[in-house]
């Protein structure tokens, strides 16, 4: 989400729905990709920011939006970078010399 419900400036809590819909692909090809080291906050946490580094934005506001206006051939072409973007994320996290605890 773009600004929490303490936001400073008296800046409205309705702009707290404003959020990049790849986020929440990104993390369902996660949980999917991963199974039980999923639960690794910090390692997800890395990977989700790695991947969703390499994806344009798309903000929205309300994922029902999304949905209703993406065709399904443009919905498969989003998954797709998504898939690709997820795997190349996983590879360079696992390269690098940061230690998780991963179980």
């Amino acid at each position: 989400m773009l600004l929490s419900h303490d936001a400073p400036l008296g800046i409205p809590t309705e702009l707290d729905s404003i959020h990049n819909y790849y986020e929440g692909l990104v993390i369902e090809n996660l949980r999917v990709k991963l199974g039980d080291r999923f639960g690794n906050n910090d390692y997800v946490a890395d990977i989700a920011c790695v991947a969703l580094n390499h994806l344009p934005p798309r903000y929205i506001r309300h994922d029902v939006d999304m949905a209703f206006y993406l065709s399904p051939n443009e919905r498969a072409e989003m998954l797709d970078k998504v898939e690709k973007a997820v795997k190349k994320a996983i590879k360079f996290v696992d390269k690098s010399n940061k230690e998780y605890d991963i179980e």
